[in-house]
């Protein structure tokens, strides 16, 4: 019988999704598998992904990681969430704080007890049910406290903020020593064989690097998936229509928040970043509503200290390509598809496909079942999020520029309609098999952007008001209390992950 396993696997590109690609894979697959990755120094990564959403937790977790190693080698920070200011309207503040909100009965989810008493007057804001959100607008932290059962702290959600170029740098080293061969070049052509998959890859220096199955981690330019394969883009920039960002580090000042910093500008948004050694700044906009230049002086004027470099401009399109699998090629992150970095998830796509491409990892065979069931999972993916990113911009009162009228006005996809429809009559979040946000997710930004249910489970009406008061009212008590006795974010840093260079210059 002919030997049909993959042997020869080799990566383009380096960066966040070229080296979470062999970490991933190296660890997790069987022996007997050669790993390449390809990477130019001459050819920069994007890199401003520095924020992340909790599934990495998991990610580093499947490798073997320690927590407190990686945050200092990364310069990291923790993150419990992401505040929003003036998006759906202007001088609004809101936190999409991870984890629960308070703590759904068996009947009911928690939020509609809340619910029917906000619609009555007697509840105000989402935020003191929600252990992230309060500790981040107090500068706390802690890791979760299992040893706590029936506390909110026994799974508190956390992320984390690092610097994307030191966290490539650290799967590199994990990598190299499980045997993952780094290769430094420029790929000039792509040779593919009569079926239309791809046999080798030609370096500038003529070496001729063959392989089973290629990953894609080239970024937007898609070298293989794209230019070699022409798989084809879904642009979805009339759902989303920032298509480009201007980034740039400055000097950390104040404290280091446990949360990212989303800032609605006239045609986009401000990202802010705390990081050990830096803050990390962005300008997302909309190219068609804003010059460049505009949109860097309104990042050079909103920083918090002087900037650390020269301000980067960005290029993209959202969307996705219409297979992230192709033959014997699968485009893993930037090349497989972007979502801007709104809610923090292209790192976390990255992580899903890699983990969805495990599962479904082929033979020489290629069966074509396997490919078609992984991309249609990817789709869905992708569309999941994309829903709950058009959300922010089009449930917006906002009325001070073209760019947020056109936002509010335009038509979304029939998916988002039915889940703003069925919210808007009586509070109904349905959350479909394994997508990424849950119930406690879309209700903090429907509700922060200004969406309002008229109604809401009639379930709960079997508790009478005071009932419920004294519910509400002994959760928020519950949750402060435990706020109150965590420490600062700072000061968890300083004792369990600061960075060494920190260190020497205390």
């Amino acid at each position: 019988m002919t030997d049909q396993r993959i042997k020869q696997i080799v990566i383009v590109g380096g960066g966040t999704a070229g080296w979470m690609s062999a970490a991933a894979l190296s660890q997790l697959l069987p022996v007997g598998h050669h790993y390449r990755l390809i990477e130019s120094d001459q050819i920069s990564t994007i890199g401003v992904g520095e924020a992340t959403i909790p599934s990495i937790r998991n990610f580093n977790l499947h490798l073997g990681i320690d927590e407190n190693d990686f945050i200092r080698a990364t310069q990291g920070t923790f993150k419990l969430g992401i505040e929003f200011v003036n998006w759906g309207q202007q001088g609004s503040n809101y936190i999409h704080g991870f984890g629960s909100v308070g703590r759904d009965q068996p009947t009911a989810n928690f939020f509609h007890y809340w619910l029917k008493m906000h619609q009555a007057g007697q509840a105000d804001s989402l935020e003191p049910y929600s252990i992230n959100t309060m500790a981040a607008r107090l500068g706390k932290f802690s890791r979760g406290r299992p040893d706590l059962p029936n506390s909110p702290l026994a799974d508190l959600s956390y992320a984390f903020h690092f610097d994307a170029g030191l966290y490539a740098r650290y799967l590199r080293s994990y990598s190299e020593a499980r045997g993952v061969q780094r290769t430094e070049g420029r790929i000039v052509e792509t040779v593919l064989h009569p079926d239309g998959s791809i046999a080798a890859l030609m370096m500038e220096n003529g070496e001729r690097i063959a392989g089973d199955f290629f990953i894609d981690c080239s970024g937007m330019v898609g070298l293989l998936i794209e230019q070699a394969l022409h798989t084809g883009y879904e642009d979805w920039s009339h759902w989303l229509p920032c298509d480009r960002a201007i980034a740039v580090p400055c000097e950390s000042h104040g404290p280091m928040a446990a949360l990212t910093r989303s800032t609605a500008h006239t045609a986009g948004w401000q990202w802010r970043i705390p990081l050990q050694h830096r803050t990390g700044n962005g300008h997302v906009f909309s190219s068609k509503f804003m010059s460049a230049d505009e949109a860097q002086a309104i990042l050079m004027n909103n920083l918090d200290g002087q900037p650390l470099a020269e301000p980067r401009l960005l290029k993209f399109t959202t969307g996705k390509r219409k297979r992230a699998w192709n033959k014997n090629c699968v485009a893993i992150g930037l090349s497989g598809g972007f979502m801007e970095p709104l809610e923090s998830t292209s790192i976390h796509m990255v992580k899903t496909a890699l983990m969805r491409l495990i599962s479904f990892f082929p033979d020489r065979g290629f069966d074509q079942v396997d490919i078609d069931t992984f991309n249609r999972l990817c789709d869905k993916e992708y569309e999941q999020i994309r829903d709950f990113l058009i959300l922010h911009y089009k449930v917006s009162t906002r009325d001070d520029s073209p760019f947020w009228r056109y936002c509010r006005d335009m038509e979304v996809p029939a998916s988002l309609r039915r889940r703003l429809d069925l919210y808007a009559s009586h509070g109904r979040i349905l959350r479909e098999n394994e997508e990424l946000f849950p119930e406690d997710s879309w209700l903090q930004v429907m509700h922060g952007q200004g969406l309002r249910a008229r109604g809401y489970n009639p379930v709960v009406d079997q508790r009478a008001p005071d009932e419920i008061a004294d519910f509400l009212q002994g959760t928020q008590a519950v949750i402060r209390k435990c706020v109150d006795a965590m420490t600062s974010h700072e000061a968890f840093i300083k004792a369990n992950c600061q960075a060494a260079a920190l260190r020497r210059a205390a």
